[in-house]
């Protein structure tokens, strides 16, 4: 009865360290998606007033959680009964990643018509204010539930030959430090100007120690947040690119001796154009005269 019950300690035991080294792999290859959420995230969790950043951010995270909840399952099932199926998802994601990456930079360099936002130089009254909140929470969730997609997808593609219990325990510790490890550093980041002014406030001297890193952390937000929107965009390309070459034999075996990354980026560039250029074909075909 006891040597029993030691060997099923054991073999949790052996399970948990599984578990641990194909999270960190599974970790590995989902951290340019990591990047480009928490760029993404970063940017639509800030520009509110003090005291409503954090309470914006925590509705984006239960939001993220919820979108997990109803991805794994799905993930799971398909790895169960349609393994086929996590590839093709995954081709697919990585379509989508590319068009995204391509459109930033084509809106980069060509000039283009913004949606209506709302006009910050006036006062805006409670219910525009909650308006603008709720519009950006939705905008910030739609776009985690693709980001997320891509994130389960990648982790379950890593471990896909593994059982089906291995399966669930990685991808699930995955996506949980997705969001936990993401909006942990959102917060960090969206706060920094409020740091700041804290520190600046610290004392009535002119120009003190505190006074200079309190401006540095003011100043470097929108730095911060500039510098993640185009290490996201690269990193979407990256990821795409990757996706693509690993799972096409075609590209796999394409241009050797060129490294990798570059291969991948390239790719990716031109599977995002192609991608961008026929959904504007698509949109004029179709858009209302």
């Amino acid at each position: 009865m006891a040597s029993g019950f030691f060997a099923i300690l054991d073999d949790v035991a052996t399970l948990l360290d599984d578990v641990a080294a194909m999270s960190k792999i599974a970790t590995k290859k989902t951290a340019g998606i990591l990047g480009d959420d928490l760029a993404v995230n970063a940017e639509k969790a800030s520009g509110f007033a003090s005291k409503r950043e954090l309470p914006v951010l925590w509705a984006i995270t239960k939001g993220s959680l919820l979108n997990k909840i109803i991805i794994l399952p799905i993930a799971f099932l398909l790895s169960a009964f349609l393994p086929w199926a996590v590839t093709l998802v995954l081709v697919l994601g990585g379509i989508y990643l590319a068009y995204e990456g391509a459109e930033k930079i084509y809106e980069f360099f060509v000039p283009h018509a913004h949606a209506t936002v709302f006009d910050e130089s006036k006062e805006l009254t409670e219910a525009e204010i909650l308006e603008m909140e709720k519009s950006k929470i939705k905008s910030a969730i739609v776009t985690d539930f693709i980001l997320s997609i891509e994130i389960v997808i990648i982790a379950l593609g890593a471990v896909l030959q593994e059982p089906l219990v291995t399966q669930i325990a990685v991808v699930s510790v995955v996506a949980l430090l997705a969001t936990v490890g993401v909006y942990g550093i959102v917060a960090l980041i969206v706060r920094m100007d409020e740091f700041g002014a804290r520190l600046i406030a610290l004392n009535d001297e002119d120009n003190s120690v505190s006074d200079k890193i309190g401006r540095f952390f003011v100043n470097a937000l929108p730095k911060v947040i500039k510098a993640l929107s185009i290490i996201g965009t690269i990193a979407l390309l990256l990821v795409s690119g990757g996706i693509f070459v690993h799972n096409i034999d075609f590209l796999h075996h394409l241009l050797p001796q060129v490294p990798g990354i570059i291969v991948e980026f390239v790719v990716g560039l031109i599977v995002g154009f192609l991608a961008l250029i026929l959904y504007s074909g698509i949109k004029k075909i179709f858009k209302p005269s």
